[in-house]
C-alpha cells in the first residue's frame, strides 16, 4: 500500500534546480575529471595477513567539498574466494554499515599517528590469494583484481587520459571510484529498479540506489531496496566465468554503466568492496550469501497461494473470499488484510466494528483448523495519539527518531506519526513487546512490513496544525496536511552532489524522514536511510520468533544487503499492464542474485484493474513465483482469481501444478538456506556457457531443471521459447517434449489456459498430488519423475528432497525433525536403476510418507522385458512412446511408468529393470 501518484510531483522550481544540480555536472563529467587521485605513501603487512597502506591526496580541490588528505587502504583475502578492499579516512572514524547489524570482520581502527613514508615503493605490487590476486599501483594509486587461474582482470580502478572517469575521489560527502570492463561482459544486479531492458544491465541506463517509496511502475528509478552488488558473467573461448562485486555502503549513490566502464558516485560512508571469485553464477551467490547471511527458511505454507487486497472493509468480505476460492476449487493457503482491520489505521489495533475480535477469532479458528493462515500489515509510522497505548509506550521508552531533540514528525495513513529508531536496542525490545501484545489479541501467522523506506507523505520539518483535523477523512489519504517547512539549511539535507533520487533528482529528504534527523548514538538519517527496512526486518524477526519459538514469516517492501536472512520480498506497487508483467520476471531474478530468493510481484497488478486476458497470463507466471500472491488496490475493481471464469480455469491449471511441485519448491528453499542458491533463476545459472541465454528475461528456471516459458505479450497463443541444448519434457504432458540439439528457439502452442513448463534431462523431481491447501497436499503420496536424454543408451540423473517440521526456527538435517533424501538413477547396457540414499529417515517414516509412483522418461528400447525388482516384489509397469518437438519428428524414446509402489520415503530403496 502506498500513495497512488506514480511519481512525486515537485514544483517547477524544484525541477529546474534538479536540472541544474544534476544534469549539468553529469553532462560535463565525461570531460571534466575531479582531481588527480591519491598516491600510496606507505604499505605494510598486517598481523592477520592483510595489507595496510596510507594514501595521500595528490592535489586537493573543492568540487563537492574538500578532499580528505589521508586515507587508510586495507586489503585482505578473507577466504579463498573472497577479497576485501576497504578505504576510509586515515585519521577519523567514518560511517559504515553497523557491524552489529551486518556481522563481518572489522578492519583496524584509524591511525593514531601518521605513518612514515616508505622511501622505496614499487610502482606496481601484488597481493596474491588462492583464487584472486590484488595488484596496486602507487602513483596515482589504483588497484586491480585478477582471477588467478586465467589472469582475467575483474576490476581495474586505474584512470588515464582516455578514460571518461576520474581516479579515486574521496571527500566527506562525495566518493568516486570506477572500473574498466570488457565490452562483452554481461552484468546483473544493482537494484532495486524496474528494468525496461531486461535482467542485464544496459549501458547508459540510470542506476540509483536509495530506498524510496515510489511505485514500481517508475522504470529505471531507485525503488524500495538498495543492493549495490553486481554479478559479471563472461564467456572466454566457450567457457563461462562469473564473479561478484559488492560495494557495502548504505549512503545514496549513482552508478554509471557505459558498457566498458562502471563508476560509483556515493554521497558518504566508506569504500568497502568485496570481490567474489565464482567461477559459476551459483558459486557467486553462495560466496555472497556466506558473507551477508543465508536466506531465511520459510514455513511450508508460505509456498502456497496468497490472497490480499487493500479494501477488504470488514470480516465478512474476507470470509466470502475464502469461501469463493473453495467454491472455485482454486488452491488458497493464506488470506491477508491491509490496514482495513486496524482501528483508525493504527498499528497493532483492531477495528471493533468491522473486525470485531470475537468474530475474527472464530474465523481464524476455522481457517487454522484446515491449515490456512492469516497475515496482516504493519507500517513503521506510529500515530501521535495520547490515548493510543503503542504510542504511549513508545514515548515512555524514547524509541523514536529525533530532530532538534524532539521525535521527528511525519505523516502516513493514520495522520501525524513518529518513526521508531530500529538502530536503538530499546526500540527493538519495545517493538518485540508490541508484536507480542498484538499476537495475544490476534494470533496472526506472519507480518507484512510496508512503507519502510521510510515513506512520509510530507517534506521537511512539520507540526500538527491547530484548528483543523489532519487528515480530515476526505480525499486521498496520502496528501500532506501537516504544517511543514522545507529544510535545506544543512549539508545533510542539501548535499553538494545530487543523486538522481526518485528518477527526478529529488532532494534526499523528499517524502521521507529529513536526512538531518538523528538516530541512536548520533547516527544521521543521511547515512542510515537505506537501512531502515533492514533494521526493522531484524527487529520484527526477533519479535515474531520470540512469541512461540516458531519459524517467522515476514514480508518486507524495503530491503538492503542481508535482508534475505530475515524476510521475503514483493516488488511493490506495480501496474496491471503487460510491461509490468515482463518487468516482474527480471526483478524476481535479480532478487535471487541479491540473496532474497523468496520474492514475487502482485499478481494481475496492484492498479488499475487488469484485462481478463492479462490476468490469465499473469497467474500462469505468478503461480511459479517463489512467493505467489494476488494483491490489489483500494480503488481498483475486485480481481480475485475467481472473478473471471477464464482466469479461474488458468489458476486451477497453473496453481494445480505449483501445489504438485511444493516438495520440490520447499527443497529449493532448503538449498537456498544452506547455499544461497536462488529458487527462481536465469537460465544462465544452469547453462553458463550458453551465451544466447545471457540476456533472456522472459523465461526462468525453478531450481536447476524446471523451466517456465510463459506468454507475456498481449493476444499471443504461441510462445517462442529458447531451449538450451538437451531434452526437455513437458510437465503437463510428459509424453511430449523438446529435443534441442544445439540450443535454439522453438515455437510452442500456448492457448489461453496453457503455460509451458518443461523439465530438463538428467533430473529427478519429487512431486505430490496437490490439494486446495498445502497442509493437505503435503499428506498425499509422492511420485518421482526421472528424465534421461531422449533415447540415451547411457545416462545418469539426480535429485533430492528435504522434509522437516516447518514450524521449527532452524532448517537443518536433524534426527526426528527432518529427513533428507538423495535420489539417483542410471541407464547402462539396457539396465535402468533408480535408488535413494536417506539421511535421518525417522521424521519421514513417522509421517507415513510413501512413494506411490515412478515415471522414467527418455529410455531407449520399446518395453520392459524383465520384471521390476523391488524387495523381491514384482511391480506392473506401463510403457508410452514419447514425441519430441524440434527433432525429426520420430519417436525415439519411451516413458516407463509404475504405480502402486508404496515405498516408504524414509527408507533406502533400489529398483532396477531391463529394457528390450
Amino acid at each position: 500500500m502506498v500513495s497512488l501518484s506514480p511519481t512525486p510531483t515537485p514544483l517547477v522550481s524544484l525541477c529546474l534546480l534538479s536540472f541544474l544540480a544534476f544534469c549539468i555536472p553529469q553532462c560535463s563529467s565525461a570531460v571534466t575529471k575531479i582531481g588527480l587521485g591519491y598516491r600510496l605513501i606507505s604499505i605494510q603487512n598486517g598481523a592477520d595477513g592483510a595489507l595496510l597502506g596510507t594514501l595521500q591526496v595528490k592535489q586537493s580541490n573543492n568540487i563537492y567539498g574538500p578532499d580528505i588528505p589521508l586515507l587508510r587502504f586495507y586489503a585482505k583475502h578473507e577466504s579463498e574466494n573472497r577479497l576485501r578492499v576497504h578505504i576510509t579516512d586515515a585519521k577519523k572514524q567514518r560511517w559504515e554499515v553497523p557491524y552489529d547489524l551486518l556481522p563481518r570482520e572489522q578492519p583496524p581502527p584509524p591511525l593514531k599517528k601518521k605513518k612514515k613514508k616508505n622511501k622505496y615503493l614499487r610502482s606496481v605490487s601484488e597481493y596474491s590469494g588462492s583464487e584472486l590476486v590484488l595488484t596496486y599501483t602507487s602513483d596515482p594509486f589504483s588497484f586491480a583484481v585478477k582471477r588467478k587461474s586465467n589472469g582475467d582482470t575483474l576490476f581495474n580502478s586505474s584512470s588515464d587520459d582516455t578514460d571518461p572517469f576520474s581516479s579515486l575521489v574521496f571527500k566527506d560527502q562525495y566518493l568516486e571510484i570506477s572500473t574498466k570492463l570488457p565490452q562483452d561482459a554481461s552484468l546483473y544486479g544493482l537494484g532495486e529498479s524496474s528494468q525496461t531492458h531486461g535482467i542485464k544491465l544496459y549501458p547508459n541506463d540510470p542506476y540509483t540506489l536509495y530506498t524510496t517509496d515510489i511505485a514500481a511502475i517508475n522504470v529505471n528509478a531507485d525503488l524500495y531496496g538498495s543492493h549495490p552488488v553486481y554479478m559479471d558473467l563472461r564467456n572466454e573461448g566457450g567457457k563461462a566465468y562469473a564473479h561478484g562485486v559488492l560495494l557495502l555502503n548504505s549512503n545514496g549513490m549513482d552508478v554509471f554503466y557505459t558498457g566498458t566502464s562502471l563508476t560509483y558516485k556515493v554521497i558518504g560512508g566508506v569504500i568497502d568492496f568485496y570481490f567474489f571469485a565464482g567461477p559459476s553464477p551459483l558459486d557467486v551467490v553462495d560466496q555472497y550469501t556466506s558473507l551477508i547471511g543465508r536466506p531465511a527458511p520459510m514455513p511450508y505454507w508460505a509456498f502456497g497461494f496468497h490472497q490480499c487486497r487493500w479494501g477488504y472493509h470488514n470480516l465478512s468480505v474476507i470470509e466470502d473470499v475464502v469461501e469463493n476460492y473453495q467454491k472455485a476449487k482454486i488452491p488458497l493457503d493464506v488470506i491477508w488484510t491491509d490496514d482495513d482491520h486496524m482501528d483508525g489505521k493504527k498499528d497493532f489495533t483492531l477495528n471493533p466494528v468491522n473486525y470485531p475480535r470475537p468474530k475474527l477469532l472464530e474465523f481464524l479458528e476455522r481457517i487454522h483448523s484446515i491449515g490456512m493462515k492469516y497475515v496482516v500489515i504493519v507500517d513503521p509510522g506510529i500515530a501521535v495519539n495520547t490515548s493510543y497505548g503503542v504510542y504511549q509506550r513508545g514515548m515512555a521508552n524514547d524509541v523514536f527518531i529525533k530532530h532538534d531533540g524532539d521525535p521527528f514528525l511525519g505523516q502516513v495513513w493514520p495522520g501525524a506519526v513518529h518513526f521508531p529508531d530500529f538502530l536503538n536496542p530499546k526500540t527493538v525490545s519495545w517493538w518485540a513487546d508490541e508484536i507480542h501484545r498484538f499476537h495475544d489479541l490476534v494470533p496472526v501467522d506472519g507480518l507484512w512490513i510496508d512503507m519502510n523506506e521510510v515513506s512520509n507523505f510530507c517534506n521537511g520539518k512539520c507540526t500538527i496544525p491547530e484548528g483543523r483535523i489532519c487528515p480530515n477523512g476526505t480525499g486521498p489519504g496520502w496528501i500532506c496536511c501537516l504544517d511543514c517547512k522545507n529544510m535545506t539549511n544543512t549539508k545533510w539535507d542539501d548535499p553538494p552532489y545530487k543523486i538522481n533520487a526518485s528518477g527526478i533528482v529529488a532532494p534526499v529528504g523528499y517524502k521521507t524522514i529529513a536526512t538531518s534527523a538523528v538516530h541512536y548514538n548520533g547516527v544521521l538519517e543521511y547515512d542510515a536511510h537505506s537501512l531502515y527496512g533492514f533494521s526493522q526486518s531484524i527487529a520484527t524477526h526477533k519479535g515474531l520468533q520470540g512469541i512461540e519459538g516458531k519459524r517467522p514469516f515476514i514480508l518486507s517492501r524495503s530491503t538492503f544487503v542481508g535482508s534475505g536472512k530475515y524476510v521475503a520480498h514483493w516488488t511493490g506497487d506495480n501496474q496491471g499492464t503487460w510491461e509490468n508483467l515482463r518487468y516482474s520476471i527480471s526483478t524476481m531474478l535479480n532478487f535471487g542474485i541479491f540473496g532474497i530468493p523468496m520474492v514475487g510481484s502482485d499478481i494481475c497488478g496492484f492498479y488499475p484493474q487488469p484485462t481478463e486476458e492479462l490476468c490469465n497470463r499473469w497467474i500462469e507466471v505468478g503461480a511459479f513465483y517463489p512467493f505467489s500472491r494476488d494483491h490489489a488496490n483500494y480503488y481498483s475493481p475486485r480481481q480475485e482469481l475467481y472473478q473471471w471464469e477464464s482466469v479461474a480455469e488458468s489458476a486451477r491449471n497453473a496453481l494445480g501444478m505449483r501445489y504438485k511441485l511444493l516438495p520440490y519448491l520447499y527443497t529449493l528453499n532448503y538449498e537456498a538456506h544452506v547455499s544461497g542458491a536462488p529458487i527462481a533463476r536465469p537460465l544462465f545459472f544452469s547453462f553458463p556457457s550458453f551465451t544466447e541465454s545471457y540476456g533472456l528475461s522472459t523465461q526462468f528456471l525453478l531450481g536447476s531443471s524446471v523451466m517456465v516459458s510463459p506468454v507475456v505479450e498481449q493476444g499471443q497463443t504461441q510462445v517462442k521459447a529458447l531451449f538450451p541444448p538437451g531434452t526437455w519434457y513437458n510437465l503437463f504432458d510428459m509424453a511430449h517434449g523438446v529435443v534441442s540439439k544445439d540450443g535454439s528457439y522453438v515455437t510452442l502452442d500456448a492457448p489461453l489456459h496453457v503455460v509451458n513448463v518443461h523439465l530438463y534431462e538428467n533430473a529427478i523431481v519429487p512431486m505430490q498430488q496437490g490439494g486446495m491447501v498445502s497442509k493437505d497436499a503435503r499428506t498425499t503420496p509422492f511420485s518421482l519423475i526421472v528424465t534421461f536424454p531422449a533415447g540415451a543408451k547411457e545416462g545418469e540423473a539426480k535429485g533430492n528432497l528435504f522434509l522437516d517440521d516447518d514450524e521449527l526456527p532452524e532448517m537443518k538435517i536433524a534426527s526426528g525433525s527432518s529427513t533428507y533424501i538423495d535420489f539417483h538413477a542410471t541407464i547402462k547396457d539396457g539396465t535402468v536403476r533408480v535408488w535413494s540414499q536417506v539421511e535421518e529417515g525417522k521424521f519421514a517414516l513417522d509421517k507415513g510418507w510413501v512413494i506411490e509412483s515412478l515415471n522414467v522418461l527418455g529410455l531407449s528400447g520399446s518395453k520392459v522385458v524383465m520384471g521390476v525388482a523391488l524387495s523381491h516384489v514384482n511391480v506392473s509397469t506401463t510403457e508410452q512412446q514419447l514425441y519430441g518437438q524440434g527433432d525429426d519428428g520420430e519417436s525415439k524414446a519411451v516413458m516407463v511408468g509404475m504405480n502402486g509402489l508404496n515405498i516408504p520415503v524414509g527408507k533406502n530403496f533400489d529398483i532396477s529393470w531391463k529394457m528390450e
